[in-house]
């Protein structure tokens, strides 16, 4: 499969004839979205409406919640690990297709941020620790998207590697650090595939506002680089009128309400802003229309495009989720399972499967295949399922299978909404025991009060509650509690990614029904940009049991069984935009379940439910471990092939797992104040622990075993000025045919530079067989930023090759 950058139509050049057509305010207005994902239209120089939609994992369409029922993709880390632009390529043609379906222009993805600090709450969504490898995964996933004439959009531009006060937090980069690390995914992308989107962060580098940085966005992005597309702004990120037109930023969203409108026209009137620059951002969005069809007439759209729940659909995502999944390790070969083995399915995560992470990332799946219902279907009565501890801290809207809606009958929660005279505006059901209200809806009146009802599918004690800011009144079993919701204050959107919730203990019969009525307090209600109701859910679920006596359960389980296979991981609590995690340690007592099994099981297999590196002070007790990542909506069935092998678990981690907390290069994510130095420079993850600057970790960058073993003979260099190619043959010792992943490092010899990935290739090889590898060696990583004369300098050809498998398993060195 080719991965390289489609052809595309050239711009035509009457688009500086029609911007001149336009009167300076009709010109502004373009400027700023529509809605919250739209762009408005202009029939006059027959311009049609835009739309945008999120995209990292999946096209959730027009709608922030409740949407269109689409494809949940694995997450960006269980894609990047199966280091193949040729996947990444796929996952941009599906994404395409999920896009073409909705009529949806442009999708708000790849986040190609790097795994700076491992507390970044937001790295489920980022490909990787290294810019070489995550650049070169972008290219591919955008080639495979614009392929099909639907805008990428690479993002956050830049330096937003954490969440912590991110609307607010001032990144301190030095200029080496930022041109050879943080802006280099952006470069690579940029140049191997011309995304036609770009979108600015919401935090400050070096003191200076994302959306108004003219040394990146006008002097590097677009000069340098010479960039012909649009530069975004991130959702409310805008912060001023003439500093950001003049700072580079194309678009403002969302709209209609924004920080430019008259105040930029007011500017351009004054003088502040030339009337050419807003020329430019005009004709770039011009540009973009026409690249993806919304300019003069309406492009075709395709149809027989596969459902989200087609048997295609399924087999795609469950092999690509598989692909990704990670051997970490795997004594006496216990993985793949034996089919004939009893097995002690174990943990919270095996029933309730993390698929996906929290904020924008997040859609609306047809489903979610849970490891127990994956691993069941294929196994059968051979496999017993025994819950675990518990995994969170805060209550989830009502899964589907705890609830009915008691006006449909269909799984989920019913809302009522109501105005000031009790009049019904609108009814609405919800398969995920939540909803969204005045964010992207179109209510058609002043909501008062919301009613959420549910009936209860199996009673006993149960967890009942509400989420959402307002006053709130939770009926059910003939008691009924009031209580008050307000926001924390942590942040813009707290109201829809991390709304306020409560909850209390309810002895419940099956077939209740339980109500919440929520009276909307408007002094409580966000007054910020946002300024809505936000997310409204209700809680049902079972209430939390003995710790103790759940771990014994499953001690008793395991030593019933064969193999005892315990699933942990973490959650969108973790996981999620808008919050940095606080450890790298499993939440609740997870670590004490893992080593009681280990200690009562015959043989015992842990799989990973994360997107990033945890801790495991359990893993010598254990006989192996897999790493299964967010796997998307066929996460079960993916699990089920990796660990019964009709699918190879081939990955390779794109994250250096540590062994501790804080055992990292970059650890801390609080600014002081509101400065957040990156003193580290480049030396991040693998690259800090080579040059000594924190403890060996405990799994490698690029650490991945499979299932088979592997020779390498001595490596072969040819060095030019303008090439570097190793060349090594790579055997197949194992039993299995086998996918290998040969990854190329440059060592210089100038302590103040660090080793780098310099590239990597990918053979598959039945067992026995010898491959001969070569791998090209991108040039541009042998390049510094000189500060004294501003300019890219070339590193001299001094120092050692390495050829690893992660630089933990090191088969090969060559001296330049």
């Amino acid at each position: 499969m080719s991965t390289s950058r489609p052809t595309i139509p050239s711009v035509p050049g009457e688009f500086s004839n029609l911007v001149e057509t336009l009167d300076l305010a009709t010109k502004v207005r373009l400027l700023t979205g529509a809605t919250m994902f739209t762009l408005e239209p202009e029939p006059s120089i027959g311009l049609g409406e835009l739309r945008f939609s999120d995209g990292p994992t999946g096209v959730r369409g027009l709608k922030f919640s409740g949407g269109r029922i689409v494809a949940l993709l694995p997450n960006a880390t269980l894609l990047a690990a199966s280091w193949s632009p040729e996947l990444a390529y796929e996952v941009g043609e599906l994404l395409a297709e999920e896009a073409l379906a909705q009529r949806i222009h442009v999708v708000l993805g790849p986040t190609i941020n790097l795994h700076r600090s491992l507390l970044g709450g937001r790295l489920f969504e980022a490909y990787s620790e290294d810019p070489l490898l995550t650049g070169v995964l972008a290219a591919a996933y955008v080639n495979g998207m614009q392929k099909h004439r639907v805008g990428a959009c690479l993002k956050h531009l830049v330096a937003n590697e954490s969440e912590t006060l991110r609307n607010s937090m001032n990144s301190i980069v030095d200029e080496a650090t930022l041109r050879e690390l943080y802006l280099l995914p952006f470069e690579i992308a940029a140049s191997d595939s011309d995304p036609w989107t770009m979108m600015a962060a919401y935090n400050d580098v070096n003191g200076v506002p994302a959306t108004e940085q003219d040394h990146v966005i006008n002097e590097v992005v677009k000069g340098e680089w010479d960039y012909t597309g649009l530069v975004m702004s991130d959702w409310f990120a805008t912060k001023s009128a003439a500093p950001a037109a003049n700072g580079g930023l194309d678009l403002v969203m969302p709209g209609p309400a924004g920080p430019w409108g008259d105040a930029l026209v007011a500017a351009v009137e004054a003088g502040e802003v030339d009337e050419e620059v807003i020329d430019d951002h005009l004709y770039r969005l011009l540009v973009l229309a026409d690249r993806v069809g919304a300019l003069g007439a309406e492009r075709d759209y395709p149809s027989g495009i596969p459902a989200p729940d087609s048997v295609l659909r399924r087999d795609q995502l469950t092999r690509l989720a598989a692909a990704g999944m990670t051997v970490l390790t795997n004594h006496d070969a216990v993985l793949p399972l034996d089919t004939s083995l009893s097995i002690a399915l174990i943990g919270r995560h095996a029933t309730e499967t993390s698929t996906m992470g929290g904020g924008s990332a997040s859609v609306n799946a047809p489903y979610h295949v849970s490891v127990a219902d994956g691993l069941g279907a294929l196994v059968g009565d051979r496999m017993t399922v025994t819950d675990g501890v518990e995994v969170r801290t805060k209550p989830i809207p009502a899964l589907s299978r705890f609830v009915s809606d008691p006006l449909t009958g269909e799984p989920g929660v019913g809302f009522t909404l109501f105005d000031a005279h009790g009049e019904v505006i609108e009814e609405r059901h919800s398969r995920t025991g939540s909803t969204l209200v005045g964010f992207d809806d179109d209510i058609g009146g002043t909501v008062a009060s919301v009613r959420v009802r549910a009936r209860v599918v199996e009673g006993g004690r149960l967890t009942l509650g509400v989420i959402g800011v307002g006053h709130w009144m939770l009926s059910a079993a003939d008691r009924s509690v009031s209580l008050t919701l307000r926001l924390a204050g942590t942040g813009v959107g707290e109201e829809i990614i991390d709304p306020p919730r409560a909850t209390e203990e309810f002895d419940v019969d099956a077939d209740d029904i339980v109500e919440a009525v929520m009276t909307v307090d408007p002094t409580a209600v966000s007054t910020g940009a946002v300024g809505l109701l936000g997310t409204l859910g209700l809680v049902v679920t079972h209430a939390p049991r003995d710790p103790d006596l759940v771990i014994r359960e499953a001690c008793d389980a395991a030593a019933r069984a064969d193999v005892a296979v315990v699933v942990v991981g973490l959650t969108d609590e973790q996981e999620t935009e808008a919050a940095d995690k606080t450890t790298l340690g499993l939440p609740g007592r997870q670590d004490d379940l893992v080593a009681a099994v280990a200690a009562a099981a015959t043989r015992t297999v842990v799989v990973v439910n994360a997107a990033t590196p945890v801790l495991m002070p359990w893993l010598d007790a254990v006989d192996a471990v897999l790493w299964a990542g967010l796997p998307g909506q066929e996460g079960g069935h993916a699990v089920a092939a990796a660990l019964l092998g009709s699918i190879e678990p081939a990955g390779r981690l794109v994250t250096t797992f540590p062994v501790a907390d804080a055992a990292t290069p970059a650890w801390s994510v609080v600014p002081d104040g509101l400065d957040l130095e990156y003193r580290e420079g480049t030396f991040i993850g693998y690259r800090g622990h080579h040059a000594q600057r924190a403890p060996a970790p405990a799994f490698w960058f690029g650490h991945g075993l499979g299932y088979s073993t592997w020779d390498y003979a001595a490596p072969r260099a040819t060095v030019t000025e303008q090439e570097v190619t190793v060349v090594v043959d790579v055997t197949n010792t194992g039993r299995r045919s086998s996918r290998e992943v040969v990854q190329v490092y440059f060592e210089p010899t100038d302590a103040t530079q660090p080793i780098r990935l310099v590239g990597w290739d990918a053979v598959t090889a039945e067992p026995g067989a010898s491959v001969e590898v070569t791998v090209h060696c991108d040039r541009r990583m042998w390049r510094r930023w000189d500060v004294e004369s501003d300019s890219w300098r070339m590193l001299p050809d001094a120092g050692r090759i390495v050829v690893a498998r992660g630089l933990g398993d090191v088969r090969g060195t060559l001296a330049l």
